[in-house]
């Protein structure tokens, strides 16, 4: 397998594990991930919309953290929070 192929097997894997433990840690709206191809950042993203919180809860921190992802900062939403972070 290749470097970029096993990079980008990588980073699917724990952008998919980051979007489970978001899922379990807090209460969200929605979770998704995208593929680099169809994110307008270019890599693998999971996009969250948390529920009844404001700013990023530590909780959410820690398991982005953890799968060494970077957080792009997103404004607040009413009272939802977009987090949007990538491999």
């Amino acid at each position: 397998m290749s470097k970029s192929v096993r990079c980008t097997v990588e980073n699917r894997q724990r952008v998919r594990r980051a979007a489970r433990a978001l899922r379990e840690a807090v209460p969200t709206v929605l979770v998704e991930t995208t593929p680099p191809v169809r994110s307008k950042h270019d890599a693998w993203t999971v996009d969250a919309v948390l529920q009844d919180t404001e700013g990023v809860p530590p909780d959410v921190l820690r398991e982005l953290a953890l799968a060494d992802l970077t957080l792009q900062p997103m404004p607040a939403q009413a009272e939802h929070q977009h987090v949007v972070a990538m491999a």
